[in-house]
């Protein structure tokens, strides 16, 4: 919108949740480069996560999944579950498997990325799940599409991967 005959732009708000303060660190570094993303929160644990995230009402929630205690994948579905919460939440993982992925679309996630990812696919990932599309790391959407080719190929694997692609859902691809 215009005020005073600026133009405002809304920042997206983020809350980064990993149980290692650097990678947090390194992720906030990052999207801080880029002027329409803003770090309102972190949080070391997917309890703490819940806490964070109530109190600074995010756009967005950059979320791990194995941390101790609470891990990503069921903080995400605590988040997602809660109707006071909007937050979007993009699961970020070391680990390329597909058992995470549909895990954490099965949890509510709306976005799966891998921390291998290039920064502006991360900066890139986050508007996209902001403006309330879907995104696929591109790495596990081709291990999910091959798995999906090779099952169709039997007839008792073709009902397999027409529900893994059910599951996955509308996705954008991270490019």
């Amino acid at each position: 919108g215009f005020l005073g005959g600026c133009s405002v732009t809304e920042s997206i708000r983020i809350v980064l949740v990993d149980d290692h303060a650097l990678m947090r660190e390194g992720i906030r570094t990052i999207l801080s480069l880029q002027p329409d993303l803003d770090v309102v929160g972190q949080a070391g644990s997917g309890e703490e996560a819940l806490t964070v995230v109530a109190r600074e009402r995010p756009d967005v929630v950059c979320m791990d999944v194995e941390m101790p205690g609470m891990g990503g994948l069921e903080a995400t579905r605590a988040l997602v579950g809660d109707p006071s919460i909007s937050a979007k939440v993009l699961v970020l993982t070391t680990f390329e498997r597909e058992d995470y992925l549909l895990a954490a679309l099965s949890a509510g996630a709306s976005g799966f990325l891998l921390k291998n990812s290039r920064p502006e696919q991360l900066a890139d990932g986050i508007r996209t799940i902001a403006g309330g599309d879907s995104l696929l790391s591109p790495e596990v959407t081709r291990a999910v599409i091959q798995r999906a080719v090779a099952a169709e190929a039997t007839p008792a694997g073709r009902a397999g991967a027409i529900s893994t692609l059910d599951a996955a859902g509308d996705t954008a691809v991270a490019s």
